[in-house]
């Protein structure tokens, strides 16, 4: 498998400005960072605010270009201007608010909007439309108005969007940070589904520990720098860890380490409920 995205001690800085524009400082948001995702993988970066995830995210799409180090997306140097559009069409961006994302009046057309700005030809923009609201499952609403739809539904939108432009990748920012647990669901079901029959790779930017549970790698952020790195059981088998990174492990996972501390022989990183249960079962 060849990499999909490879950072190489990539460093970026804020500047910091006073009220009349003068730089005053740097802030440094993302501090040596090495990471390389590969080709149709699942990949999680967790993190708490301000942990530097989000920056990282904007990377990957030539929002940001890095102040030191370098990105390569599918093969491509973010710092050269001519490979701009194709880093952009190579890795597509699904933010936190589906409003910020979702520009059209009718689904549809919204959906069809980023083919059309690449010079897709007509036939073949509805035909990717249908296509995508298809794998979404939003194709029923596809002559409806976005402002009647749900906070998760809008989401699906926006993803059948970048769909629509053929990206080997998809970088998710947060993106079931506003949505309720119904809508989360149906966005991570959506992107699974995705995953599997079209393929590509999944970038999933969350402070969610029970969204990364189905990841073939999770990488934690804090501070700006990558600070744990494996499996989601590897990740999820150091609690404490976890803790003093501020994130929120899930409570099946804390029960688990509570009961093995106890002496029950239960292994490490227990990532399901069904995982446990059938566990505690065996010991009867």
């Amino acid at each position: 498998m060849e990499s999909m995205v490879h950072t190489e001690n990539l460093v970026f800085e804020y500047e910091k400005q006073d009220e009349e524009n003068h730089v005053i400082g740097r802030s440094r948001a993302i501090d040596e960072v090495n990471i390389d995702i590969r080709e149709g993988q699942f990949v999680a970066i967790l993190g708490h605010n301000g942990s530097g995830k989000s920056t990282l995210a904007k990377h990957l799409n030539a929002i940001l270009l890095p102040t030191q180090g370098t990105v390569w997306v599918n093969g491509q140097n973010t710092r050269q201007p001519e490979k701009l559009w194709n880093v952009r069409q190579s890795a597509g961006m699904v933010f936190q608010n589906p409003d910020n994302q979702i520009i059209g009046t009718v689904v549809e057309e919204d959906v069809g909007f980023g083919p059309e700005n690449l010079g897709v030809e007509t036939d073949r923009i509805w035909e990717r439309v249908e296509e995508s609201l298809r794998a979404v499952g939003m194709i029923e609403y596809r002559y409806h108005s976005p402002n009647k739809l749900s906070g998760g539904q809008k989401q699906r939108v926006a993803i059948a969007g970048v769909i629509a432009m053929r990206p080997k990748c998809i970088v998710l920012d947060e993106p079931t940070a506003m949505l309720d647990p119904v809508g989360r669901r149906e966005v991570l079901r959506t992107v699974e589904e995705l995953r599997r029959q079209e393929k590509v790779t999944v970038i999933l930017i969350t402070h969610y520990m029970e969204e990364v549970i189905d990841a073939d790698r999770v990488f934690v952020m804090d501070h700006g720098r990558v600070v744990m790195e494996g499996t989601p059981r590897e990740i999820f088998s150091q609690v404490e860890l976890l803790k003093r990174y501020r994130l929120d492990v899930p409570q099946v996972t804390i029960l688990a380490d509570k009961l093995r501390k106890r002496g029950l022989p239960i292994p490490a990183g227990i990532l399901k409920k069904e995982e446990l249960v059938e566990l505690l079962c065996r010991l009867n």
